[in-house]
């Protein structure tokens, strides 16, 4: 089981940020990769109600031309819960911070129809494009931190994972605040964009009605 520490920002110009990572020397991890999430849960949203999360992920190499390989695809099951052990409230109320086990899988139908049969269900469905930088050795402080820029059909973010110095020490590189941090996952950001918009919330699928 391991800690994960993050935040996300929301960015209202992509361009912008691209200049920034530049500056700072950021160089791309990975290429653009499809992500295709399900969140499991009981009937009564027992997990939710715990503050836990349950997910099995798919992830697509994405091509120059745009399209997802389906030849490239890794599959992975992600618990996530509270802190189990004492952390200051501070680092809680500025970063979120959860507890993640997370491991490969080969043959997601097969776990998925194992985890139906344990009575739960795959009760929502996300999507996006996710693109991971990392900044060059020289920046010492940035040991461990990841820079992910997402999009999603809500809009585009940028993840930061990793310690609690280089979160923040990146953010404000970047030109942001601690007022800026989003500590919500993309369920309740989904939610609360329908909200705005007068939507039924259903999935945050690209293209979806």
């Amino acid at each position: 089981m391991a800690r994960e520490r993050e935040i996300k920002l929301r960015i209202t110009d992509v361009a912008a940020l691209r200049q920034s990572l530049q500056r700072l020397g950021a160089s791309k991890a990975t290429g653009r990769v499809h992500e295709h999430n399900l969140i499991f849960d009981t009937p009564d949203l027992a997990l939710a109600k715990r503050e836990q999360l349950l997910r099995l992920r798919a992830e697509s190499a994405v091509s120059p031309r745009g399209s997802a390989s389906r030849s490239a695809r890794r599959f992975l099951l992600t618990f996530k819960e509270p802190v189990a052990t004492p952390i200051a409230k501070r680092e809680i109320e500025r970063h979120k911070v959860r507890e993640e086990t997370e491991l490969e899988i080969s043959d997601p139908q097969a776990l998925a129809k194992i985890l139906e049969k344990l009575g739960l269900r795959a009760w929502f469905q996300y999507e996006k494009f996710r693109t991971t930088y990392r900044l060059p050795r020289a920046h010492n402080w940035a040991k461990g931190l990841l820079i992910e820029l997402d999009q999603t059909p809500i809009g585009e973010f940028l993840e930061l994972e990793g310690p609690a110095k280089a979160i923040d020490r990146a953010a404000q590189a970047l030109g942001f605040q601690k007022r800026d941090y989003v500590l919500s996952n993309y369920l309740v950001l989904y939610r609360e964009h329908c909200k705005q918009q007068k939507k039924e919330p259903r999935h945050m699928i690209f293209g979806a009605a």
